[in-house]
């Protein structure tokens, strides 16, 4: 006979399973296991028991013994029984909770900030719920039974055929699926680059970036050599004896502007005559505002440079995709790096990013939020032109932050300054890389993204009272 049994969903509408073990033979046994289930909370009030056959039948045991442990449950008040209901747990059985401990003065919880200006995130209320659930309904519905199996390391074939068709229509990415690699996000794409083996340092950087891709890059164990940067984008005529250089082509991060056509097709010279790699970060390269379209560096020698992007800023970071646009002798191994299945980037989210992007709706979605963030950065601008006319804000033609140009000496009062007004935002020192020799420039650098419609008004007036005087 059955020690144990585990119950059919559809006879009490969950799985319970009921141990028969210890003294006193099986009807005591019953009688323990069932009121143990009530008194810990695994039967609910209200829940209804199987009749005495079925469960007799799944226990191995007479319906009389069943018939006798519901009897004596009911008439200790743990179950009761109705002409035509069945048998059910009792409504007043509440499940035994633990002794109250006298309380305990809780620490005192951070609080957060009122006022959200980092950069590098898109507005979350604007994220287009109703658009890609559609995606994402017809995708699954669409799908082969081979979706639900291990996924294949390159990505789905149909987001990378969406992508070659966008990347070459929108950002003048020369490529064809075969070439493209999807990846979680662009720290993921290094991960793999460098971690994997596929590339390795020196590696050439610019002298402002981000200072969590600079860990991911120390943590592969790659020394990153800082480049100068002018208004001219980053001095690539500096290069030395790396073979691979990183760059924000399109705007500049986080001082803004691109990369002047001249040292475009300079450092494509560099990366042929070497040999070497251009690895491109297409950081912001969707929102343009106040310029012509910049095109991808990629597009000028598709053997000389890995393309890299992501829906993080055009969609949002919680979708964790991206992409790496290959030359061809490094597309096996990266494959080999990022190993035999699809480990990071969910199937599902890829044939709904593939369905978004087909659709016309990811088109559609950064149109309108290109609309909303320069409608974000002009009224930044303006808020400056009012209240605090002697800050400048720079590299706003393109991108989702700005950075206010501060007097020398200001950057760390400021930043504290606006901690005080429950300001979240970053000084540009933050993003410095700490070996170069460049003049130290004071600045903020405000995400004017990342708030709500709602919350932007004031978060710029708390700025404006952070700001240092003339």
């Amino acid at each position: 006979m059955a020690d144990s049994w585990v119950n059919a969903a559809e006879r009490i509408g969950s799985d319970l399973h009921l141990e028969l073990t210890g003294p006193g033979g099986r009807r005591a046994a019953l009688i323990r296991s069932l009121r143990e289930a009530v008194r810990s909370g695994r039967l609910a009030p209200g829940t209804r028991l199987p009749p005495y056959r079925s469960l007799a039948a799944d226990l191995g045991v007479a319906r009389n013994t069943v018939a006798d442990a519901y009897a004596e449950l009911v008439a200790e008040g743990w179950l009761i029984a109705r002409q035509g209901s069945g048998t059910r747990v009792a409504e007043r059985a509440e499940p035994l909770r633990p002794a109250a401990r006298v309380p305990t003065k809780a620490p005192p919880r951070a609080r957060g900030p009122r006022h959200d200006l980092t950069q590098g995130t898109p507005d979350a209320s604007a994220f287009p719920r109703t658009a890609w659930l559609t995606s994402y309904r017809r995708a699954l519905q669409q799908a082969p039974h081979e979706v639900f199996g291990p996924g294949d390391p390159a990505g789905r074939p149909e987001l990378r055929e969406a992508l070659t068709e966008y990347l070459a229509r929108a950002r003048g990415v020369r490529t064809a699926p075969g070439r493209i690699v999807v990846c979680s996000g662009f720290a993921h794409a290094l991960r793999l680059l460098f971690g994997g083996g596929v590339l390795r340092g020196p590696l050439a950087v610019e002298a402002y970036g981000l200072g969590f891709h600079r860990e991911v890059l120390a943590a592969a164990g790659v020394r990153t050599v800082p480049l100068p940067l002018d208004e001219n984008g980053a001095r690539v005529d500096r290069l030395g004896r790396e073979r691979a250089v990183l760059l924000t082509p399109a705007h500049q991060f986080p001082t803004g502007g691109p990369l002047h056509p001249a040292r475009r097709a300079a450092v494509i010279d560099w990366a042929r005559a070497r040999d070497g790699l251009v690895l491109e970060d297409d950081y912001d390269g969707e929102f343009r505002y106040d310029r012509k379209p910049v095109g991808a560096v990629q597009g000028l020698d598709p053997e000389h440079v890995i393309h890299i992007g992501s829906v993080s800023k055009s969609l949002s970071p919680a979708v964790r995709l991206g992409w790496m646009v290959l030359p061809e002798r490094y597309v096996g191994a990266v494959l080999d790096a990022k190993g035999e299945r699809e480990a990071w980037a969910s199937v599902l989210d890829q044939l709904s990013l593939a369905d978004f992007i087909a659709s016309g709706a990811y088109d559609r979605h950064v149109r309108r939020m290109r609309q909303r963030y320069r409608g974000r950065r002009d009224r930044l601008v303006s808020a400056l032109a009012e209240h605090a006319p002697h800050i400048e804000a720079t590299g706003i033609a393109a991108g989702l932050h700005a950075v206010l140009r501060l007097p020398p000496g200001t950057e760390a009062s400021a930043v504290k300054a606006a901690a005080w007004q429950g300001i979240a935002l970053d000084g540009l020192a933050a993003f410095r890389h700490p070996e170069t020799d460049m003049p130290v420039d004071d600045g903020l650098v405000v995400g004017y993204a990342t708030p709500s419609e709602h919350a932007y008004g004031p978060a710029l007036e708390a700025l404006c009272g952070a700001l240092p005087p003339p």
